[in-house]
């Protein structure tokens, strides 16, 4: 019997303040942000990622934003194309419509982690699925509220 093939998976952060967050939010917020992360999923030699305009690709680094700020391997997968462009839809047309975008709450980095879990198993790192709720959690959140 011959091995599965493995596909290599990559996480691309972008952020997306170019440093600014590093610098303002211990003013803005009470509190150190290193970024402000946008992330997506690199496999089959595309680059996979969720906004308000639902799942979308494009040629890895091929964003509006250019290449990432950083590259994370996330693990490798057996997972084919043609199952994972499958799956891609079913998310499309379920968990990951446009209409279902929130910047805090089901974003970007939601997606990322799900398809990273999908194809590897593993979760993408905590310092970018945290943010929301760290941003949340400062004082100019309650100030927001009001």
């Amino acid at each position: 019997m011959e091995p599965p093939n493995l596909y290599p998976v990559k996480l691309y952060v972008y952020d997306l303040s170019k440093g600014l967050a590093r610098r303002l939010s211990p003013i803005m917020l009470g509190k150190q942000l290193e970024g402000i992360w946008h992330t997506s999923i690199v496999v089959h030699k595309d680059e996979f990622f969720f906004g308000s305009g639902g799942i979308s690709s494009c040629p890895p680094g091929g964003t509006l934003l250019g290449p990432p700020d950083t590259v994370v391997d996330v693990g490798s997968t057996e997972v084919t194309e043609e199952i994972f462009l499958e799956y891609l839809s079913s998310l499309g047309e379920s968990l990951f419509r446009g209409e279902a975008y929130n910047l805090f709450e089901h974003n970007c980095n939601t997606f990322s982690n799900e398809v990273a879990q999908f194809l590897t198993g593993r979760k993408i790192p905590s310092y970018i699925t945290d943010l929301p709720s760290e941003v949340l959690s400062t004082p100019f959140d309650r100030c927001s509220a009001e």
